[in-house]
């Protein structure tokens, strides 16, 4: 077993063609431990050279809107008024504590969404 640091795409594509290679592996055989540090060596280069943002705290709450047929005004009761609604959906406003906990307590919304990036 040699593994080689990755550096750039042609490095990645091997260590990927590697993977799909030794995949089935079983737990305890020395291709599972390769397949351990090679998944690990690519995971660290991938969200060093592709981070993804975790999403908004209204992203949630849109996509709650939109599972249950809700509009803008409908969340005026657990927000505080229609004018709170109109500054926090476009992120003009912050999510404040009490709204969400209204959100949470009457949408299901987990609050480790709504928090995310208050």
């Amino acid at each position: 077993m040699i593994v080689k640091p990755i550096r750039n795409e042609k490095d990645l594509n091997r260590a990927l063609a590697r993977i799909d290679g030794i995949i089935d592996a079983a737990k305890g055989t020395a291709k599972y431990d390769e397949l351990e540090v090679i998944t690990t060596i690519v995971e660290f280069y991938e969200a060093r050279r592709h981070p993804i943002d975790p999403p908004d705290s209204v992203e949630p709450i849109r996509f709650r809107m939109a599972q249950q047929g809700l509009r803008s005004r409908d969340l005026a009761a657990f927000m505080g008024g229609k004018s709170r609604v109109s500054e926090v959906l476009p992120l003009r406003r912050p999510l404040s504590l009490t709204m969400i906990r209204n959100l949470h307590r009457s949408l299901h919304i987990p609050y480790e969404s709504l928090i995310e990036n208050c």
